[in-house]
């Protein structure tokens, strides 16, 4: 949230690594790699998100002298580094895949090319804003899915980790699907609907229920959803909102918008507020539910044949509760000096560790006569794919092969950064709620399943396959 201070929103070791490279000299170009390795609540995808504060980030990255003062004192730095840092401006390139696209483990989300000493310190931050954006888009995009074409509303910035977590996982949520936010910072910010009308305290300063909901009614005749559970949702709540809207709303010829249970037993009491309601006259009168609601309750709600039209969702959303961790990381994949690339590999004893070496680029096949997405292929950076046929094959299981024609292959990734100069249009937020909708379509149910998804393949060419073979073996 503040900007100025962003810059030193690293780990120390960014640092003390720069200086090293700094001080011996080192000029060579790296390439890092950002990616994460599986979707969190054992999901089937995931959402990518945050990318328009990478770029904020990215394009104001400088160091003021309250920093270079700071940093002097930890007495690990020299001089000559710190005056580097004093006139710090980022002069290489990124590419990225863009906000809201549906993405999958193992392919590059982000590439960084820049003088090593520069791109060292990009880490932490970029990590911080990819890994908390994408984590909640992807959280909300499963609790959409759960409430089946039902709206869904942020509601968590009470709950959320601090001021930052509250506006930008508000951000991710209209990425991943929800419809507005209780949080007005993020509505006036990112020009999003902003949502919420009255908690238990209004009603309780009244003498009565009913005289809260006629004060309320008479304000805000437009907005009237009543929050109907803070005595007794049954005898007291829903009879008090049928009264005002028979005795406010009614004579001006307007139709109230709904009532919200907030407690209780949410299925039951929505199955007897519709029957209450509708006898009332009101069978357009929406029903809205709260209350630390989640995938699995929400699913568990429409089983038991809940007449709910709306969910508010707070604490289990803004948190990713279930599941708070998205898991990015940054990893260097290689090094170009004198124009040559060298490419470069981690080793780990668990698999899935273990990275793909070298400039890459990451590519989505489609279906030309369904344009549902056959599979996500990552090649070297020279490599073109041929319009014709392509095999693709498992790179552990390498038996397993397909064969597929009848496609059309997109590109994932987009230039960001050229020479340090800004070179891609950020979109609105609305335009990226769209996109990503627009990109869920392509996959299949199967892959966006809450429990048990189908695996989506995300493979690797052959030459990419034959180089890191070569590097593990060596």
């Amino acid at each position: 949230m503040n900007r100025e201070k962003l810059e030193l929103v690293t780990d120390l070791y960014e640092f003390t690594m720069s200086n090293g490279y700094f001080e011996r000299e080192v000029d060579e170009i790296a390439y890092f790699d950002i990616f994460f390795r599986k979707v969190p609540d054992k999901g089937g995808y995931a959402i990518v998100a945050g990318l328009e504060q990478i770029i904020d980030y990215v394009e104001n990255l400088s160091f003021d002298e309250e920093d270079i003062n700071y940093l002097r004192t930890l007495n690990l730095f020299s001089e000559k580094y710190l005056d580097y840092l004093s006139n710090f401006k980022f002069s290489g390139d990124i590419w990225a895949i863009p906000e809201g696209t549906v993405v999958f483990p193992g392919e590059p989300l982000i590439t960084v090319r820049a003088h090593i000493v520069e791109a060292q310190l990009l880490e932490t931050a970029m990590l911080l804003l990819l890994n908390h954006q994408s984590l909640i888009a992807t959280k909300t995009s499963r609790i959409v899915r759960a409430a089946q074409g039902r709206p869904i509303m942020e509601f968590g910035a009470r709950r959320a980790h601090g001021v930052s977590a509250a506006v930008y996982g508000a951000r991710a949520a209209i990425i991943g699907g929800a419809v507005g936010t209780s949080c007005v910072l993020t509505a006036q910010r990112f020009g999003v609907p902003a949502s919420g009308t009255m908690a238990h305290s209004w009603i309780q300063s009244f003498e009565s229920e009913y005289e809260a909901f006629k004060a309320y009614a008479e304000i805000y005749p437009n907005n009237s959803l009543f929050l109907v559970d803070t005595y007794n949702t049954l005898e007291s709540g829903i009879p008090n909102a049928i009264k005002v809207f028979d005795e406010v709303l009614k004579p001006k010829g307007i139709r109230p918008l709904g009532i919200r249970l907030d407690s209780g037993d949410l299925a039951y009491l929505s199955k007897k507020a519709r029957e209450m309601l509708d006898e009332a006259g009101y069978p357009d009168c929406k029903i809205c539910v709260s209350n630390s609601l989640d995938e699995y309750l929400i699913t568990s709600l429409f089983n038991q044949d809940a007449k709910i039209d709306s969910f508010g969702v707070g604490e289990n959303l803004i948190t990713a509760k279930s599941d708070a961790v998205f898991g990015g990381v940054y990893k260097l994949v290689a090094i170009e000096k004198d124009g040559k690339i060298t490419p470069k590999i981690k080793i780990s004893e668990n698999i899935e560790k273990i990275t793909n070496p070298s400039f890459k680029k990451v590519y989505r096949f489609y279906n030309k006569e369904t344009n549902y997405a056959i599979a996500d292929l990552v090649t070297l950076a020279d490599e073109t794919i041929p319009e014709d046929g392509y095999q693709l094959f498992d790179e552990h299981n390498t038996w397993k092969k397909k064969y597929i024609t009848n496609y059309y292959v997109k590109e994932l990734q987009e230039k960001i950064f050229e020479n340090g100069k800004l070179v891609y249009e950020t979109p609105e937020l609305k335009e990226i709620a769209k996109y990503s909708k627009e990109q869920l379509n392509t996959i299949w149910d199967e892959v966006k399943r809450l429990r048990n998804p189908q695996k989506y393949y995300v493979d690797i060419s052959q030459k990419l396959y034959d180089l890191k073979t070569e590097m593990l073996n060596q």
